[in-house]
């Protein structure tokens, strides 16, 4: 071929050459430390309780109707926002569970998980200049969200405790705020917000003309207390965006299905945004989901919620005997420990130093705050491993004194 010229490309871009200019949108935030925490355990062949995806198997019913759909040759795109039998499904279930009824035709949107609905939704609603309130500690995901729809993440601590401070949050509201992100039950605090907190932030929105957007992924993992969607607080129904999915409640975190539930109008927007965005979720696994949904009820779910008690409380008491200070969550599966009687190290060095040295893998705690000082002294731990895994778990961590030790002599 005459007049055609090669170009070697190196780590820095193209040899000779500036690269051309990248967004800057991408430079107010890192890559996700959970994903990278997860790497980290791989290199050291810790045990990883840094990212929240299970060791133990899926349903059997939800895996037999993925390979049947499979064998069927339900292989082609879905209907864009969702397989007609999973947004019927997400419907059926939101009205038994909490009595919101649910237009599955205008209402639903099936979503490549539950991450993918909060981008989607955010990007539905939120306009450059907008404000959108985050609660912290939160779920690493949520200031990016904001900023790749232009806006600016408020962030509001919660305050301690139990409760939430609702004065502060009162106080982060103002004329551009455009929306609020509630995750509960909580990750990473494992809070469930209070009935009573969560009419005084519908009051809140509906005195701003601001959108709840609340992610319950975790809506069925409950040690006590009740979940309350913010769908159904009187005058909520219309300014509610609800986002849930499978991944937690069915153990499917690779599957990625999410879902959903909105006013007509909103919902509109956010299907735009979906379809341009990732066209659609994986037709057979959506069938396989619609089945789990259809077929697992109460029973399932309490099982669930006793399963994941029994792994929380082994190892909390794990933590506590190691020295950690922390309490147990009331819902969602992890653990917000304090280590800073344990070590001086800064979280991000003390979580690498737990997964090379005592073959535990955590989270820094600084990636769920936007000050990083306000988690130095904090790692989150994910319990969604199998009761042997957390017992393996809890006595490498009962050494932590001694790995101690040893690298100091």
């Amino acid at each position: 071929m005459v007049g055609v010229s090669r170009t070697r490309w190196t780590s820095g871009g193209r040899s000779g050459a500036a690269s051309p200019p990248i967004a800057s949108r991408t430079s107010g935030f890192t890559e996700s430390v959970i994903r990278e925490m997860t790497r980290v355990a791989r290199e050291h062949g810790a045990i990883n309780l840094a990212q929240g995806f299970p060791d133990f198997a899926a349903p059997e019913l939800l895996k037999e109707e993925a390979a049947r759909a499979i064998a069927e040759d339900v292989n082609q795109y879905a209907v864009t926002w969702g397989a007609e039998r999973l947004r019927r499904a997400v419907a059926s279930t939101r009205e038994r569970d909490y009595g919101v009824p649910v237009d599955p035709d205008r209402e639903v949107t099936v979503t490549c998980g539950a991450t993918e609905a909060m981008a989607s939704a955010l990007l539905a609603v939120a306009e450059p200049g907008d404000e959108i309130v985050v609660l912290e500690p939160f779920y690493e995901n949520y200031g990016p969200d904001a900023v790749l729809c232009g806006a600016r993440p408020v962030h509001v601590p919660m305050g301690r405790g139990a409760g939430l401070d609702l004065d502060r949050i009162a106080d982060a509201f103002s004329d551009r705020t455009r929306a609020i992100i509630l995750n509960t039950p909580n990750n990473p605090s494992g809070r469930v917000f209070s009935r009573g907190a969560l009419e005084v932030l519908a009051e809140l929105c509906r005195r701003h003309d601001a959108w709840a957007v609340t992610d319950e992924i975790y809506e069925h993992i409950l040690y006590g207390g009740e979940h309350v969607p913010m769908a159904t607080l009187e005058g909520m129904r219309e300014r509610t965006i609800s986002i849930s999915g499978a991944s937690k409640t069915f153990g499917v975190t690779g599957w990625r299905i999410g879902w959903i539930a909105a006013p007509p109008g909103v919902t509109d927007a956010i299907r735009k945004v979906h379809d341009f965005l990732t066209v659609g979720a994986p037709a057979p696994l959506q069938e396989a989901v619609a089945e789990g949904l259809e077929r697992l009820g109460p029973e399932y779910y309490g099982g669930l919620a006793a399963d994941y008690r029994e792994r929380r409380d082994v190892l909390h008491e794990g933590l506590t005997r190691a020295g950690f200070r922390c309490d147990p969550p009331a819902g969602a599966y992890y653990i917000l420990a304090d280590f800073s009687e344990l070590d001086d190290r800064p979280d991000d060095a003390f979580a690498r130093w737990l997964a090379a040295e005592v073959g535990v893998a955590p989270v820094p705690g600084s990636s769920f705050f936007r000050r990083p000082e306000d988690g130095r002294s904090l790692v989150r731990f994910a319990f969604c491993k199998t009761v042997p895994v957390l017992e393996e778990a809890a006595r490498r961590l009962a050494a932590i004194g001694g790995a101690r030790a040893e690298e100091s002599g």
